[in-house]
């Protein structure tokens, strides 16, 4: 059943805002975020006043109470602008939150959803150095220890582990590799506690001012009220619930980005002038330019039914083609506009070198483009199965 979510008037009058405040706030400050890579404090406490760490968050718990359409398209607004503003924002507001929304208990959402929806940061550890989509490798353990827990184990390349303040940590209860993946649970984790360190953050080919680092945990007690939901063996599958809300944050990303990509080729198109006239006036330009806003009006199309889907209850296929095929496309249109520059979308100086490098992640996080592949054609098959046995 869809959820109500904010007003539309409410909802299209902050939608105008933050336009407003991506191209007179956001995008005057991208140098300054890629110089120092990191966002400016003030810019980070002007993103919380504005509810950007709380969107979906019901509005019980202090955030706006966004349904899925909204959240996305809040999303591929903010997103026009540099990648690492939505990428501070997006753990709290797409798994962290949709996994305490679906599965914590009541005690759980009333501790954190509030802080999250105020602006603490949250992380979301599932990848390990040697096992990401493969849970039945997972190497990281929770023991029981009386009424609680203790955590030992390892996570790579989790994006806002330097600032999290609450890690939502996958960790196996099991040693053996039980059916639907029951052997992993999840834990609500402040970052904070005894026997937690923190990487240094790891260098990237894009996306300056985002930052991915490793989590050890070393002897980590917790309280058996961090178990999330309370109940050992749904981690695996909280995560893949809240996985759909990622990949369609990522999808997007994409559509929103793709459109700055396109906006600056526009331009460059119609300044930059070869043989007496602007290269915008040459066809095989115009195909480049032309084949971009068709490819971002299908991701746009495929991430509103999508998530209009995902509002109504499961669209795993449908969040997965929108994602698999968004990030794609973004990839595409950030070729085309390399090309259109010439030499100089090689050289650093241009924005073009900097989309083409800060776009090649969306491809692989939230589900690489093969694993998504391999979703959408299970769930195909499992459908189909079920409607050739009834």
């Amino acid at each position: 059943m869809a959820t109500t979510g904010m007003d539309p008037e409410i909802f299209d009058q902050f939608i105008d805002q933050l336009k407003r405040y991506v191209r007179e706030r956001l995008i005057p400050a991208e140098a300054d975020v890629i110089a120092n890579d990191r966002i400016p404090d003030d810019l980070l406490d002007e993103m919380r006043e504005m509810g950007l760490f709380g969107l979906t968050m019901p509005e019980e718990y202090g955030g706006s109470g966004m349904n899925v359409p909204q959240y996305v398209e809040t999303i591929r607004v903010l997103s026009y602008a540099l990648p690492a503003y939505r990428s501070i924002t997006s753990i709290n507001l797409g798994m962290v939150c949709s996994a305490l929304k679906n599965s914590g208990t009541e005690e759980q959402k009333a501790e954190w959803l509030p802080r999250l929806a105020a602006g603490e940061i949250a992380c979301f550890g599932l990848t390990e150095p040697g096992s990401g989509s493969d849970s039945a490798a997972m190497a990281t353990t929770a023991r029981k220890d009386g009424n609680g827990y203790v955590l030992n184990g390892s996570k790579r390349y989790i994006t806002n582990a330097p600032h999290a303040k609450l890690g939502l940590i996958m960790a196996r209860t099991s040693q053996e590799a039980l059916p639907r993946n029951a052997h992993v649970s999840a834990f609500l984790v402040p970052m904070d506690s005894p026997g937690i360190s923190v990487g240094k953050p790891d260098r990237k080919m894009g996306q300056s001012g985002s930052h991915i680092a490793d989590i050890y945990l070393d002897d980590v007690k917790l309280p058996g009220d961090a178990l999330l939901g309370g109940e050992e063996g749904k981690g695996f599958a909280t995560a893949m619930q809240s996985l759909d809300n990622g990949r369609l944050s990522v999808g997007a990303a994409s559509a929103g980005y793709a459109q700055r990509i396109l906006d600056t080729a526009l331009r460059y198109a119609s300044e930059r002038k070869a043989f007496g006239e602007p290269i915008a006036n040459f066809q095989l330009i115009q195909a480049m330019l032309a084949d971009s806003r068709a490819e971002i009006y299908a991701a746009e199309c495929m991430l509103r039914d999508a998530s209009e889907k995902a509002d109504q209850g499961k669209a795993i296929i449908e969040c997965a083609s929108a994602k698999m095929f968004a990030s794609e496309m973004c990839n595409r249109v950030a070729d085309r506009c390399v090309q259109i520059h010439g030499g100089a979308g090689y050289l650093a100086e241009y924005e073009a070198e900097r989309f083409y490098r800060d776009s090649r992640i969306y491809t692989i996080y939230e589900g690489t483009t093969q694993i998504l592949q391999l979703v959408i054609a299970k769930n195909m098959l499992r459908e189909f199965a079920a409607g050739a046995a009834a």
